[in-house]
């Protein structure tokens, strides 16, 4: 079992330099005034981006449910109170832990749930270019019908439900059912991107729906219901997945993307009673004492942070101070090579050979690591050569950045099942397309826009019924003797992978709590600039970096981690302080 650590605020012990714990520590005992601190929740407990959807997975623990079932609760809610985000219009990835049993010999087991939206069988690699074979402007093509994947996330959860479920599944949709037809008061959040949102307005159902009669955005605090998706819910839980991907409502899904009146699509009824979730192996690397453990392709998730790690651990990130020149530098170095292979070689398994195992190669990890100096910059990475990855290299593939807004949620029950669940509409309303009371996802922009660069096919091309490469990056982690340490994920697209990295270095090397981990400032690199967050203590690292060679940008890094760290008095939950997200339990 992990050891507890005292939760001090990085912001208030952090220098560039060094840290000054020990003295506030030192200071603490000697004044005799340290502070107990406060019980932690030891049953049960979920961290999810709206309280909504938090309290309906704590009423499913609550009620003898297990992690899966919390998370569908929590998932149906957030396609209600955060529909910018997530829903079951889009897609998602799942990690569940499952705790062993060493008095009967049981190890324990890891389990990964692919619910990535698949291209409709009438895609063609050309997807996205216009008349003269260039890509259409992102934002045109991320709006309207061509931009969506047949719905990945009810098919996930119920073939998760089918391995770790306890309650029964029409239960699980009572929370959102009810709040839908009583209606939930509109967060600033929600207001703030319905008004900031430049083609709602154009697409008629969401018009409706997100604005008044009046066309302002429906203010802060209005009581909003949706009996629509109400009746939808309803249906799903009656008739499990299929009354989603058969009949009606696969009917009216297929005729919207088809009638779009900007970019119609191609999706039928067909592709969406083909969809199938798949269940894949983890993807687990060895980092200090723990193995941390996450998505394989489509997500780039898992790879990219079991290399960026690996390329770390010759350092001892423990002796340099949370936010230091150092400790950044060399995330940042790691984080040029691994996003340098990302975008070379990951792409959805099932449809392009994709060179994992010599990706994580050891000696390959060590060669390629051996790129960072401790004393300058490497500037832009090139892709390696990994073992596996024949002579026919692919085509680089930078098309893939854009801000989108998806959401993550935590929970573990009270057997010790835990699961990190990231889940995406891609942009912010997704297509904009609304079908039934949800939003339909824009995943298939996650696809490059050039299906080839100077002759050479891009791994990550549109293709029939390929998913798309994707960033979401759910993270379990455990100690040497498989117990569960922590679990964690993040929103924020191709920033997600260095969100989830910071944060497992301030919980595992800087002894961070939970809370501070996540609410520790944000920096990246996805080999280019290195990314600081606007308006944090990070950005006094710019003129230090940029004298170490770094080009240095500052973003506004709205990341929203949840996730929940397993410590001797209980279980420690962060909610990003950034979002509306909470931490419940018992």
């Amino acid at each position: 079992m992990q050891p507890f650590f005292p939760r001090l605020s990085p912001f208030r012990t952090a220098t560039l330099g060094r840290t000054v714990v020990p003295v506030l520590l030192g200071v603490l005992v000697l004044a005799g005034c340290a502070t107990p601190e406060p019980p932690l929740p030891r049953r049960h407990m979920i961290v999810a981006a709206n309280p909504h959807a938090a309290e309906a997975g704590l009423a499913m623990l609550r009620a003898g449910g297990s992690a899966v079932d919390a998370a569908i609760a929590a998932q149906m809610v957030l396609t209600l109170v955060e529909p910018q985000s997530s829903g079951i219009g889009g897609g998602a990835f799942l990690v569940h832990f499952t705790p062993g049993d060493p008095e009967r010999g049981v190890a324990p087991r890891l389990s990964a749930y692919d619910g990535r939206e698949t291209a409709p069988k009438a895609a063609r690699p050309a997807l996205f270019l216009d008349a003269d074979g260039e890509p259409i402007p992102f934002g045109a093509r991320a709006t309207g019908g061509i931009a969506v994947g047949v719905p990945g996330v009810l098919a996930m959860l119920e073939l998760a439900h089918r391995r770790h479920g306890r309650l029964p599944w029409q239960q699980l949709f009572g929370p959102a059912i009810r709040l839908a037809e009583k209606g939930f008061p509109v967060s600033p959040r929600l207001n703030a991107l319905i008004a900031a949102d430049r083609h709602l307005r154009d697409f008629p159902a969401a018009r409706r729906y997100f604005f008044t009669p009046q066309g302002s955005p429906l203010p802060v605090g209005y009581l909003l219901d949706n009996p629509e998706l109400a009746e939808t819910l309803r249906r799903i839980a009656e008739g499990g997945a299929q009354a989603f991907y058969r009949g009606p409502l696969a009917g009216d899904i297929a005729a919207a993307v088809q009638s779009a009146a900007r970019r119609p699509g191609t999706m039928t009824a067909r592709d969406m009673a083909g969809y199938r979730a798949k269940e894949r192996q983890v993807l687990c690397g060895a980092y200090r004492a723990y193995r941390v453990c996450g998505m394989p392709p489509p997500s780039s998730g898992g790879v990219a942070i079991a290399q960026i790690l690996a390329f770390l651990e010759p350092y001892d990130l423990g002796r340099m101070a949370p936010l230091s020149v150092q400790a950044v530098h060399l995330i940042a170095e790691a984080g040029r090579l691994a996003f340098a292979d990302r975008n070379q070689y990951l792409a959805d398994p099932d449809a392009v050979r994709v060179p994992v195992a010599g990706l994580l190669d050891p000696a390959y990890l060590h060669q390629r690591g051996g790129l960072i100096s401790t004393l300058r910059s490497m500037g832009r990475a090139s892709p390696g050569v990994p073992p596996g990855a024949g002579a026919a290299r692919l085509a680089p593939d930078d098309d893939n950045a854009k801000a989108v807004s998806t959401s993550h949620l935590t929970a573990i029950d009270d057997r010790g099942n835990a699961v990190a669940m990231t889940t995406s509409a891609g942009l912010p309303f997704g297509s904009r397309l609304m079908v039934r009371g949800f939003l339909l996802n824009d995943h298939l922009t996650d696809f490059a826009a050039r299906p080839g660069v100077d002759g050479r096919p891009v791994a990550n091309r549109v293709a029939p019924g390929k998913r798309p490469l994707s960033s979401m990056s759910p993270t379990v982690v455990t100690d040497g003797d498989g117990r569960l340490v922590m679990a964690l994920g993040s929103p924020g697209g191709l920033n997600i992978i260095g969100y989830v990295t910071k944060t497992l270095i301030a919980a595992l090397d800087w002894n961070l709590s939970m809370p501070d981990a996540v609410a520790l400032p944000n920096f990246l690199n996805r080999n280019g600039p290195t990314l600081l967050e606007r308006g944090t203590a990070v950005e006094a690292l710019a003129a230090p970096l940029e004298a170490l060679g770094h080009r240095v940008g500052t973003r506004t890094m709205t990341s929203g981690l949840h996730g929940i760290r397993v410590t001797p008095r209980g279980f420690d939950g962060g909610a990003d302080p950034r979002r509306e997200g909470v931490a419940l339990g018992d």
